[in-house]
């Protein structure tokens, strides 16, 4: 079971790179970020005549989740718990009815919380304090599971080209990676790093300054797993090339293979 997590940066933008990405990299599941749509405007009919079943979680402009499957989709829920009143789109989460076993599967848009201190950081602790106690719950569940999406934190000095234009940063102030420890203290499996080390490896190039062009990057997408999930892993992999393509979207995705 192949799955990948992509920000897309808008659907309506970026419908026809993700079509022809999808196409040549044959992802079981794909779980997106920033559609920037309502359920009703994606374009769902495109993906469905490509095999995948579509499950979306969307809002008007701004943020919204989904995810594409060619797998069976089971018990299919919006929204991160823990507080009814948050109308921002960033979580969706189903079951993923693989050939060997099921996986729930997580795809989350983590809040950026720019500029910090301030509200939208104060929003940015906040749920992920709401993401701990879910994961909390997942690890509880002792099954195949995985959170994957653009987290918004660059956990370590060399997830990042320039660490130290970082270092005010709402992605990487020290709160903001003490609050990804306790998640990944859980008991987590980050899938990139399980496999791979050192500097240079980056999932977001910004559209200003050549950042692409000069690999001035950061890592911010991620894939954690549980045991029962980091036991079935296979392979882990970033897809940078898809970000030299026309019209990409700043981020590119990030996969892991499973044996399920």
């Amino acid at each position: 079971m192949r799955i990948a997590t992509f920000n897309i940066n808008g659907i309506k933008a970026r419908a026809e790179a993700l079509e022809a990405w999808l196409k040549d990299f044959q992802p079981d599941v794909a779980v997106l970020q920033e559609i920037k749509s309502v359920d009703e405007g994606f374009p769902r009919e495109m993906f469905e005549d490509a095999g995948y079943r579509v499950e979306t979680h969307g809002q008007k402009s701004f943020n919204g989740v989904a995810i594409l499957s060619k797998l069976p989709l089971e018990d299919v829920t919006r929204g991160l718990p823990g507080d009814d009143a948050d109308e921002q789109a960033r979580w969706i989460e189903a079951t993923v009815i693989g050939e060997i076993c099921p996986v729930r599967v997580c795809g989350l848009y983590l809040p950026n919380g720019n500029p910090a201190p301030g509200p939208k950081y104060d929003y940015k602790l906040s749920w992920m304090r709401r993401l701990r106690a879910r994961a909390a719950d997942l690890m509880a569940a002792e099954e195949p599971a995985l959170m994957a999406g653009d987290y918004n934190i660059i956990p370590q000095d060399e997830d990042a080209a320039k660490p130290e234009a970082w270092r005010a940063d709402a992605l990487a102030l020290p709160q903001s990676r003490a609050a990804y420890r306790e998640i990944l203290n859980l008991g987590f499996t980050e899938a990139f790093r399980a496999q791979v080390s050192g500097p240079g490896h980056y999932s977001f190039w910004d559209y200003q300054a050549g950042a692409w062009e000069r690999n001035n990057g950061i890592r911010i997408d991620h894939v954690l797993m549980t045991p029962a999930c980091a036991d079935l892993m296979l392979s882990v992999g970033i897809e940078k090339q898809v970000r030299g393509g026309v019209k990409p979207s700043d981020h590119v995705p990030v996969w892991v293979e499973l044996a399920a």
